[in-house]
């Protein structure tokens, strides 16, 4: 079973050789890491070349963000399972792969999801957040819970079916996919319990309030689209619900 791997990249030189060693580092073989560059200024497209002999394909071209990046990186993809890996990010381990694969395998699953970790952006043994999946079930969605978009890997033949990214949503584009597949076409996910990416800290969509502001209107609106009840309502409650993963952090500190 072969596992498409999509990275955007975008002046990414700082991180995104650790991100493409972590793959190169996987247990399970057949993968295909696609990168999909918007014209990089850096140098990051000289570390493409350095590594080309492991990125199956890249392209590099103008694009209308990262999710218009993404649904491009879909449309190159030939694998049987499609899976989202930032360029700052990697895996949290060499078996990530494998495990994800062996759950699609066991389980005749249509979607797999796990647990990540916000680190700092240098030292990324230090963790800020804990982002703990818990088992699917349809009807968390009713109170703005969501699977850690970086740890979501979905049958491609789903997406030919069901589509890609929707931009317009821009940060929400992620949630509105899920919500797609998860809630409003009640497709088969399976909770892996297991740390599947590191994700350094510094997201687009909690840097001030009025940009958490109109996130959250595209979450109602991504929730309104996708018949989720109350969506006002859930729209406030999803950054609320995710409160409890930074305890770890703290009580981090607190021991300290």
């Amino acid at each position: 079973m072969k596992v498409t791997l999509l990275t955007v990249t975008y002046n990414s030189e700082k991180y995104l050789e650790e991100c493409i060693n972590s793959v190169i580092a996987q247990t399970y073989a057949n993968i295909e890491h696609i990168i999909i560059d918007a014209v990089s200024t850096d140098g990051t497209l000289e570390i493409i070349h350095r590594y080309n002999n492991h990125i199956t394909q890249w392209i590099s071209e103008k694009d209308n963000g990262m999710y218009d990046a993404i649904n491009k990186g879909m449309a190159l993809a030939t694998g049987t399972i499609i899976g989202i890996l930032n360029s700052d990010d990697k895996l949290a381990s060499a078996d990530v792969i494998e495990e994800i694969v062996r759950c699609f395998d066991d389980n005749e699953v249509d979607a797999v999801y796990g647990d990540l970790v916000y680190v700092e952006q240098i030292k990324t043994q230090n963790i800020i957040r804990y982002w703990k999946g818990v088992s699917y079930k349809r009807f968390r969605f009713n109170y703005g819970w969501m699977p850690a978009h970086p740890t979501f890997y979905v049958r491609s033949n789903l997406i030919i079916e069901l589509g890609g990214y929707e931009p317009h949503y821009f940060t929400a584009a992620d949630y509105e996919f899920m919500a797609r597949y998860l809630y409003r076409f009640r497709i088969n996910a399976r909770y892996l319990p297991k740390l599947i990416v590191k994700m350094r800290a510094g997201g687009q969509s909690n840097k001030t309030i009025a940009i958490r502001l109109r996130a959250n209107r595209r979450d109602y609106l991504a929730m309104k689209k996708n018949k989720i009840p109350f969506p006002f309502v859930v729209s406030i409650l999803k950054p609320i619900i995710k409160l409890h993963q930074y305890h770890y952090n703290l009580f981090r500190k607190v021991k300290k």
